[in-house]
């Protein structure tokens, strides 16, 4: 039957990805939407509108392409908000998330985006993707510097799961992981609540200073750093899936939503790769449930919104961060491989690896797209000389 394929190292992997996503994130879109004026009601409703909208739309897409399509808010989006939004209302935010949004889903409309990903060499979208998840990675190993007890004893459980039951070597982590850090007194549960806080509609205001300065910004921003790399992610993973459709749909929500404080819906990266990963299911076709498990585990997010602080001030970072360089390591070795494998495209690659790996910002826009940029000049400039 099918729902056997549902198993619990499947489960997991969805539920690793969205804490993972929220770990890293969901304090920076805090701070947006302080500077933007909002109250901490409004601001958890916010996070009870985003967790639905990311829950709904990773559903639909998992489920209709049979893909691990995992959704996301955009997190360089939500940075360059919290340092543009200062002496901005809260009408003109929420006017700029809806004129951001409408330009997305312009994009998914006119075709222009999915024309841009199809000459992507498989090479250099996964050494982005690489790059990308490099830090993480590292972070895995890091983290012992200062809390050696808890991610050694992660590590070494991760180690000898791998060794005699390779599917289930991320649990085996977590509940090590969970075990050493309630045992030390790292786990802080004093004000952990879990409410349920509904969003309000917030009218929009449109300003032409607002809209060009802050606007434009942050829809390049969130195409060229989040969009771009989350399909990267999907083709490396092998699940080339079309892109103006997906467009479409995360645009188009994330517009209708708008006045509720969604200010993205976008393809997820770094979450997705642990979704994609051999770890979530070994059948790549099985994996889109580790993506339907993690649509389940936003939406609880979303109804218990106004909890999400308290549950991440309450869990260790070096525990979140430690798990989640775990879970990418298959991943991340699998797209250096990809990456590296083809001798005349190795050059331009490895320009993409690191140029993205250095996340550097220019312009305001993130390292990926700027490794992608270079690892294609590169990708012409060689590879031509050598055809001829």
């Amino acid at each position: 039957m099918r729902a056997v394929s549902l198993t619990f190292p499947t489960v997991l992997s969805g539920f690793v990805a969205v804490l993972v996503g929220y770990a890293s994130s969901a304090a920076i879109i805090w701070q947006a939407a302080a500077a933007a004026g909002a109250t901490p009601t409004q601001i958890a409703g916010w996070m009870t509108a985003l967790g639905m909208g990311m829950g709904i739309s990773t559903l639909l897409l998992s489920w209709w392409y049979k893909a691990p399509v995992l959704t996301a808010w955009s997190t360089p989006g939500a940075a360059l908000l919290a340092t543009s939004l200062q002496g901005v209302t809260l009408a003109e935010t929420i006017g700029i998330f809806i004129f951001a949004n409408a330009l997305i889903l312009l994009c998914g409309v006119t075709g222009l985006f999915a024309r841009l990903m199809k000459i992507i060499p498989h090479s250099l979208a996964a050494a982005m993707l690489a790059g990308v998840l490099l830090r993480f990675g590292l972070q895995a190993f890091s983290n012992m510097d200062g809390h050696l007890v808890l991610c050694g004893s992660m590590l070494l459980a991760w180690l000898a799961a791998k060794a005699v039951a390779p599917r289930y070597a991320i649990v085996a982590t977590l509940l090590v992981g969970a075990a050493v850090a309630g045992l030390n007194g790292d786990v802080v549960t004093e004000k952990l609540t879990l409410t349920l806080v509904m969003p309000q509609f917030i009218a929009p205001s449109f300003t032409l200073t607002t809209l060009i300065s802050i606007g434009i910004p942050f829809f390049l921003v969130t195409m060229a750093s989040q969009n771009a790399p989350g399909f990267a992610t999907l083709k490396a993973s092998g699940y080339p899936v079309a892109v103006s459709p997906l467009i479409i749909a995360t645009g188009g929500l994330a517009l209708l939503l708008a006045p509720l404080g969604v200010y993205s819906i976008c393809i997820a990266a770094i979450t997705a790769a642990i979704c994609q990963s051999p770890d979530a299911h070994p059948d790549p076709d099985k994996r889109w449930l580790a993506a339907a498990a993690a649509g389940v585990f936003y939406l609880l997010a979303g109804v218990f919104g106004g909890s999400i602080t308290g549950v991440m001030a309450a869990l260790p970072l070096s525990w979140i961060q430690t798990l989640a360089g775990l879970a990418l390591l298959g991943t991340i070795s699998g797209s250096l491989y990809q990456a590296l494998h083809n001798e005349r495209e190795r050059d331009a690659a490895i320009v993409t690896f690191l140029l993205t790996a250095s996340g550097v910002t220019l312009g305001g826009i993130g390292s990926a797209f700027w490794g992608l940029v270079a690892g294609g000049v590169c990708y012409l400039v060689l590879l031509r000389p050598r055809r001829a």
